[in-house]
């Protein structure tokens, strides 16, 4: 990105399946190490190079991650510095495995339903975070899970704002129906550091009254841009808003271009227009 927009960024992004870092994909150590810049973890519920899924949100609930996200948490605390991780991205596509209905619209079933995905988050948010593993256990028996099965009496604390726990849905749900909503997968302000968006421009469409409208609905939330990018098209008025919204929307402290490596359908290298309206709008904005 700095070769094409002189852009130099104070964040990058990896990502990874479930268990990346830990059983496999090299280390967390490795995966946190961003060259001085913070780094943003991103992992889903997906095997090691496939689309299978691991665990469904109902099992993550209930415990059946609770070893990947332990050692998450020491190794985030063994790191020190700023970092953010963001889990399960994009839930309401019916593409991500998390995600509650099929394309059509059908519901996949109570193991994926949007409660069950709201709990996943926060006993992903509250072991992260870390503390007394009594209080955790008081919090899980409330909300009707399994307890965390550790002989430890606390784990490693990972406090606000060192550690920034990201929710990050699509602004509007595919399928865009009500039952899957952005909102639907809310965990609640108590289980939420940072809340984003991913907006994509295809042929000059773009959903960023979407976007506008998840900003507001957070209104004591830092926001972020989680993934944006021109997908396949060379189009400046969309650098243009994006640069307008990082302006306005003075909550937002982060925004990562999607895969500007040589090559991909997003990369700035073909699209001159928009490179030039990078280096002119967002530039200025980055670091």
């Amino acid at each position: 990105m700095h070769n094409q927009t002189d852009q130099r960024s104070g964040a990058v992004m990896r990502f990874t399946g479930w268990g990346g870092g830990y059983r496999w994909g090299g280390t967390f150590e490795n995966l946190f190490d961003a060259g001085g810049r913070v780094p943003v973890f991103a992992f889903g519920v997906h095997a090691k190079q496939s689309t299978r899924e691991v665990f469904s949100p109902r099992e993550i609930a209930n415990g059946s991650g609770d070893g990947y996200l332990m050692a998450m948490g020491r190794a985030i605390a063994t790191y020190g510095k700023p970092i953010y991780i963001r889990p399960l991205a994009e839930m309401n596509g019916y593409w991500n495995s998390a995600c509650a209905f099929n394309q059509n619209g059908s519901f996949r079933g109570a193991a994926h339903s949007t409660k069950n995905f709201r709990l996943a988050f926060r006993r992903i948010y509250t072991i992260l975070h870390g503390g007394a593993v009594s209080t955790m256990n008081t919090r899980f028996h409330n909300w009707g899970v399994r307890r965390l099965q550790s002989s430890k009496t606390s784990l490693p604390a990972n406090p606000f704002p060192r550690l920034k726990v990201f929710w990050n849905p699509q602004g509007f749900g595919s399928p865009d129906i009500p039952a899957n909503s952005a909102q639907a997968y809310y965990p609640g302000d108590r289980y939420v550091d940072v809340v984003g968006d991913d907006i994509y421009d295809k042929s000059g469409r773009y959903e960023y009254d979407a976007m506008v409208a998840l900003y507001k609905a957070h209104p004591t939330k830092p926001y972020a841009i989680g993934e944006f990018g021109l997908w396949g098209t060379d189009d400046p008025a969309f650098i243009r808003k994006i640069a307008y919204f990082l302006r306005n929307y003075k909550r937002t402290e982060l925004a990562i271009y999607y895969e500007s490596e040589s090559g991909s359908i997003f990369d700035l290298s073909s699209k001159s227009s928009s490179r030039s309206a990078y280096r002119r709008y967002l530039t200025p904005l980055g670091g």
